[in-house]
């Protein structure tokens, strides 16, 4: 792995087959920072109350957001974050202000009857968080979902799609169907942003 000097400073035995080791030490190779990709944010930055003037001037109704696990992944912690209103690292969420109304689907639902009429679909938005990773089942799951929603909405507007977790690479948006992808330490406020640059600018 390149480490040089490397201290071993845990092991503990895992099973018959395996050991976890904790190894501390210093590479000697370097990392070209340039050849790293890094997912611009190509909306501005609001605050909680420039978000709720945008939706209320441009959207003139209260945009709605369901919350939702798909899947066999019954993780809440992601949607708990964005949508309640313990919010995520001291930022509370939005979903308790006058210009949203907010919902959770049951976990690892793939109930249908949530999907709205085409002429609502200019200020409704689905959010998914996708925790469990083995076998790649979040790109599994979200492709799947991504599909069921194309199909529903075979042409003019649908339900904006988002989703986040910590495996999943913000520039595969295109590639798993979806609008948006938010990655680890995403706050409530960069959604709440991105949906109303979004949701109020296409009802503008």
């Amino acid at each position: 792995m390149g480490l040089d000097p490397a201290t071993v400073v845990h092991t503990r035995g895992v099973g018959p087959d395996f050991t976890f080791f904790v190894v501390y030490g210093r590479v000697t190779h370097s990392v070209d920072l340039s050849e790293v990709p890094v997912a611009e944010r190509d909306f501005p930055l609001l605050t909680p109350a420039e978000v709720n003037r945008e939706i209320r001037a441009r959207l003139r109704r209260r945009m709605v957001v369901l919350g939702a696990c798909i899947g066999t992944d019954a993780h809440t912690v992601g949607i708990d974050a964005i949508l309640n209103v313990k919010g995520f690292g001291g930022r509370r969420a939005w979903s308790t202000t006058g210009s949203w109304r907010c919902t959770t689907s049951a976990p690892r639902s793939r109930s249908t009857s949530w999907w709205p009429p085409r002429s609502a679909c200019t200020r409704i938005a689905v959010l998914v968080s996708q925790v469990v990773t083995q076998r790649d089942a979040h790109l599994h799951n979200t492709r799947e979902l991504a599909a069921a929603i194309h199909a529903a909405y075979p042409s003019g507007p649908r339900p904006v799609l988002i989703v986040g977790g910590p495996r999943f690479d913000p520039g595969a948006a295109a590639e798993l169907g979806v609008d948006k992808i938010f990655a680890r330490g995403t706050t409530p406020r960069e959604v709440a942003s991105y949906l109303a640059h979004t949701l109020a600018g296409a009802a503008a």
